[in-house]
């Protein structure tokens, strides 16, 4: 059985208040509270195990790339990465996207090729190939979404030609919560010999990933979303793949030798790891995946479910209410908008409540516009939300447009 109520007790953050009322936070799709063990694991290297990595010999130095080195393995683990020099570390999802996109693209794609990504895409998997597309005179193609907020695999199909060298779509949109059929994606994508990303930030933290099974040629996620610290990523990538990219950052520790006249590179994963790294945010992350597995992810996103189900049968019947998307395999995440009110005035008066939500665009203005919406007010749900969070959430909605559509009729009156 889960039982919440003892897990909430690991995370520190449950016991705050805001705003004078206890804190219920709705919004782990954008960044995720971590457990005590994180917390103990960042604080414990700084205090008792800190020193450089990779470049020196003296004992405490030896043991940070011990416990430094240990973390790729496990994070090979963790994903079934066939080799953990597949393991890549960044500073988060977009410097994973942005290493392929410039490092790949630049190097393996021509003008006149083309790229595919969808309208559900978080801007951290839009702009880059943007950008890429513009310098190389590439073609940039869209799979467009339904208004149910699925991707329509139709109209991928007729896109795909032998002229797609990339396909680069997320696992999980932050938006409607969709959860794309990705291994089909990649299916499609490598019939006709493209190369496939996917953008797992809101999918590593609750869905089980085995990069054999999935067959993607790279896939990227974020530490901060899977409970562990700020400012560390992982970028999986095919070592065969790797090995042919060029460096995407250059300087100190990637090297392999340097002369006046010219350099060599290292191998992967540490060619595209330059600079001293963030060694106590790569301890972070091991800890908040032993905290995961032990846990149990199909633990984790059975009561994940659980919470989306309860939710939506809190907020459909409402007055006014329209949910974002409707997706046949949604993950924790619930997009809404209230008819005669603004998602920031909302958000304002929930954050009152002690309610943390996300409003505005979301980073993600292309599946808005499909949308036909502006700005939209965002429910996320981690492992450590109880039912009762959602009650009184849902309570606070329904209060909440009863107070403002008011406010707003008597607003538009006076203008």
């Amino acid at each position: 059985m889960f039982d919440v109520l003892r897990l909430r007790e690991d995370f520190p953050m449950m016991k705050k208040t805001m705003n004078g009322k206890p804190l219920i936070y709705l919004d782990t799709a954008s960044t995720s509270q971590k457990p005590q063990s994180v917390i103990d694991a960042v604080h414990r290297f700084y205090k008792e195990d800190y020193g450089t990595v990779h470049r020196a010999v003296y004992e405490i130095a030896a043991h940070s790339t011990e416990m430094y080195s240990a973390v790729r393995s496990k994070i090979q683990r963790f994903i079934h990465a066939r080799d953990e020099e597949e393991i890549v570390f960044t500073r988060g999802t977009t410097e994973a996207i942005n290493l392929v996109a410039y490092s790949y693209g630049r190097t393996f794609l021509e003008a006149g090729d083309e790229i595919i990504i969808s309208e559900m895409e978080h801007h951290s998997n839009i702009v880059p190939w943007q950008l890429l597309a513009e310098e190389k005179g590439l073609k940039l193609k869209y799979i467009p979404m339904s208004l149910e907020g699925e991707l329509r695999m139709d109209v991928f199909k007729e896109r795909l030609s032998e002229k797609t060298k990339f396909v680069s779509v997320g696992h999980i949109s932050n938006a409607t919560g969709t959860i794309n059929p990705i291994q089909e994606i990649i299916k499609l994508s490598h019939e006709v010999g493209a190369k496939v990303l996917i953008d797992g930030a809101q999918a590593a933290s609750h869905i089980t990933l085995d990069m054999q099974t999935l067959n993607a040629d790279f896939y990227a996620f974020s530490g901060h979303k899977m409970y562990g610290p700020t400012g560390i990523g992982v970028l999986y990538g095919k070592l065969p793949l790797l090995e042919a990219m060029p460096p995407f950052i250059s300087g100190g520790n990637m090297i392999e030798s340097v002369t006046i006249e010219k350099s060599t590179f290292q191998a992967p994963p540490f060619k595209f790891e330059a600079g001293t790294p963030s060694i106590a945010s790569v301890i972070g992350l091991g800890a908040a995946i032993d905290y995961i597995e032990t846990i149990g992810k199909e633990a984790i996103d059975g009561w994940q479910k659980k919470l989306i189900t309860v939710a939506l049968e809190k907020l459909k019947p409402m007055s006014g209410i329209k949910i974002i998307g409707a997706p046949k395999e949604r993950g924790p995440i619930i997009s809404f908008v209230l008819n005669g009110i603004h998602p920031l005035d909302l958000g304002t008066l929930l954050g009152l409540k002690g309610i943390a939500v996300r409003t505005g665009h979301l980073c993600a203005y292309p599946t808005l516009q499909r949308l036909g919406v502006n700005s939209l007010a965002r429910l996320s749900f981690g492992m450590y939300n109880t039912i009762e969070e959602i009650d009184a959430a849902a309570y606070a909605i329904k209060e909440g447009a009863l107070i403002l559509r008011p406010m707003n009729a008597t607003s538009h009156q006076s203008q």
